[in-house]
């Protein structure tokens, strides 16, 4: 049977017999309620994940790709990701995709099958691009933990408790069995590679690419206002937030009586 009909039959099913209430054995927090099928079906969601989903696919057919080429502990990439890359896709998630490689200025050297690397601010920022590296390969809520991470006052120390935060379900000994092993390194390895293959060549941080372009125009903008640059970019009906059409009206009142 094909997939999409047989989704639509469990979406079915489940509304006629009441599959829509909450279950008691939901294994998710709210923000991950539409992560997979089984999860969805086993906190009696699914109807609304798949509605989501299906409006979604319309809206980003030609999503804005944004690309962010940064180091941890870059005063001007945590500045850039926490004020403007994160609050922009809050408001612009259904037309634009982000994508974030956290390497930058530091270097790689074969050892063995293995890799060292050095890093622009020194070790701490290795462990803190490490740390994001395995969080963006493990979990679907990397951006909001890396978010949290880089608007804080310790990028490292705050990384298990906006983990916790973000992801509750997260093993961090898991995180940091990857940091310190192989997937970890061979994943920064990709980082580097895509680092390294970046043209024109990156000469700075944070190194902004637009649809996989970057241009010093199109990162003025993107520094100016990304929100400014995401909608206009995109070719598809305008979102409300971009001054597109509104869909709900807010104005409802509660009279005195």
């Amino acid at each position: 049977m094909n997939c999409a009909v047989l989704l639509v039959l469990t979406v079915w099913f489940g509304s006629q017999c009441g599959g829509n209430a909450l279950s008691s054995s939901c294994p998710a927090p709210p923000s991950e309620w539409c992560s997979s099928m089984d999860t969805a079906i086993q906190c009696g969601v699914l109807k609304h994940c798949l509605l989501s989903n299906v409006t979604r696919s319309h809206q980003t057919e030609n999503a804005v790709e944004v690309g962010l080429y940064y180091e941890s502990l870059c005063p001007g990439c945590r500045l850039f990701l926490a004020e403007m890359l994160f609050p922009t896709w809050l408001l612009l998630n259904e037309i634009m995709s982000v994508s974030l490689v956290p390497y930058g200025n530091a270097k790689e050297t074969p050892d063995g099958q293995k890799y060292v690397y050095e890093c622009q601010h020194g070790e701490q920022e290795c462990l803190g691009n490490m740390i994001e590296t395995c969080l963006l390969n493990m979990t679907r809520m990397a951006f909001p933990i890396i978010f949290c991470m880089e608007s804080s006052t310790d990028v490292i120390k705050s990384a298990q408790s906006c983990a916790a935060l973000y992801s509750p379900q997260l093993n961090w000994d898991k995180v940091m069995g990857c940091v310190k092993g192989d997937v970890g390194n061979q994943l920064m390895h990709q980082n580097a590679l895509m680092t390294e293959a970046l043209n024109p060549p990156h000469n700075y941080v944070p190194w902004i690419t637009i649809n996989g372009a970057h241009t010093e125009d199109l990162q003025d903008k993107a520094m100016t206002s990304l929100f400014t640059l995401v909608c206009s970019m995109y070719k598809g009906t305008k979102p409300a937030a971009c001054g597109g059409p509104q869909k709900t009206s807010y104005k409802t009142y509660c009279h005195n009586k």
